[in-house]
């Protein structure tokens, strides 16, 4: 970036300007200190080739983004979340390797016994609801929000989650049933009134359920290291607005009748989410210095909903979010699950670069035809090949997808979903060798 652009205001930067400012910032993490060169040159040439592909320019070699899931990388699911020592030995061990094969590769670990101190509600995972030895973690679909509360919502959305929505979803925050809101806080006579709840005992335990979650987080991170810096935490997870309602509130029965039944409610709510989404994602990736909002987007697909429904109660919400996040320089990675066939001509709507896809079940051909000048693509190899495949299945599988989608540039080769838990090792390395092969782009 010119000298120019970086004595500007980060207000006064254009889009594109802020963008390639925080691509400088996933190059040259702030603050990270490699333990060798040798990692420094292997992060940087990695980093470089995502900025590439991410910009929709031809790299060096197509990008591989292996599905590594928790056994293949050698860690039990129970592990990455109870054993942070493991975690970062794991973490020793891939971070030195695969940086300038084209390779990305990290560990994902959720402290399980932050969780439990929470009583989360939405998930069971190893060791809380499912035997230790599980693979993964299980949604637990439920009603967290009723179908007349859509106006307490939409008037005050950080109130509803304080009072209503994470007393329901968290048992240890309960008693936060009881408190007031803050802003009834406006002189001195209020203010004994309002700390009253406080005197409860309910309410003391769990602000002391919440001091003990503070100290397990601090434990874990004075063994992770804080898990702040650098190119594999350079993203923030988000979700489409919909999906929030739809998962997080008011679970997939109630939103679908929701949509027949109070459809104007609920468009005045996915607008009203969407707006909180944007100010925390672009206050969060600020702070962090990140690239990238990265969106799972559930329920979305082909078949989950009709198009006129997709175009009315999906994609616009989701839209002004990512609208908003491109101004800021923010690279939206939407990760489309299932199926996005028939949507794939009506989401075309945004600058060079400024968008990536990860598809599932999508054509991928067809994908790179409508997407691939604008946007970069990229998944689509089946989890059950990779699973159950030989060797040269996959390989074969990888060369066909880089032949169809790597021209240009503007293509990372990536499983269809976010692990393939127990794949053989011998299967990623097919998937690393067709990259290497097959994709190498000739300058």
């Amino acid at each position: 970036m010119s000298t120019e652009v970086l004595e500007k205001k980060w207000s006064d930067l254009t889009p594109q300007e802020k963008r390639e400012q925080r691509d400088q910032w996933y190059l040259s993490p702030p603050g990270v200190a490699f333990p060798s060169p040798e990692a420094e040159r292997a992060y940087k040439t990695n980093a470089q080739r995502m900025i590439d592909v991410y910009n929709v320019r031809e790299p060096d070699m197509v990008p591989v983004s292996l599905p590594m899931g928790n056994l293949a990388a050698g860690l039990s699911q129970y592990s990455l979340m109870y054993e942070p020592e493991k975690v970062m030995e794991l973490a020793s061990r891939l971070g030195g390797r695969g940086g300038a094969a084209g390779m990305s590769i990290g560990v994902m670990a959720t402290p399980g016994r932050v969780l439990e101190l929470l009583d989360y509600k939405l998930y069971t995972w190893p060791g809380h609801g499912l035997p230790k030895d599980a693979p993964g973690y299980q949604f637990v679909e439920g009603e967290y929000m009723k179908a007349d509360e859509y106006d307490e919502l939409i008037r005050d959305p950080s109130d509803f989650w304080l009072r209503t929505y994470m007393p329901r979803a968290f048992g240890a925050l309960q008693p936060f049933t009881q408190l007031q809101p803050v802003t009834d806080v406006t002189e001195i006579v209020q203010v004994v009134s309002h700390f009253v709840p406080y005197a409860r005992p309910d309410v003391r335990a769990a602000l002391k359920a919440l001091i003990e979650v503070g100290e397990e987080l601090e434990r874990w991170m004075e063994i992770t290291g804080g898990g702040r810096g650098g190119g594999a935490v350079a993203r923030m997870f988000c979700k489409a607005p919909f999906d929030t309602i739809g998962d997080t509130l008011r679970g997939t029965k109630g939103i679908i009748l929701d949509m027949h039944r109070q459809p104007e409610k609920l468009l005045k709510a996915l607008d009203v989410v969407a707006d909180v989404t944007i100010a925390n994602t672009i206050a969060n990736l600020n702070e962090s210095k990140g690239l990238m909002a990265y969106f799972p987007l559930h329920k979305g697909a082909d078949g989950w909903m009709s198009h006129k429904q997709f175009m009315t109660f999906y994609w616009p919400s989701l839209k002004k979010v990512i609208d908003a996040l491109i101004e800021e320089g923010i690279l939206a990675h939407l990760f489309a699950e299932g199926s996005y066939d028939t949507r794939l001509e009506y989401v075309n709507e945004f600058p060079k670069g400024a968008v990536s896809w990860l598809f599932d079940r999508t054509d991928m051909a067809r994908a790179k035809q409508i997407l691939g000048d604008r946007c970069c693509i990229s998944g689509n190899v089946p989890a059950g090949l990779l699973r159950a495949g030989t060797p040269a299945e996959v390989k074969e599988y990888c060369r066909k997808l880089i032949e169809a989608c790597a021209p240009g540039g503007g293509f990372i080769l990536a499983c269809g979903t976010a692990q393939v838990d127990n794949a053989p090792p011998e299967n990623l390395r097919a998937m690393q060798e067709a990259a290497q092969e097959y994709g190498v782009y000739r300058k």
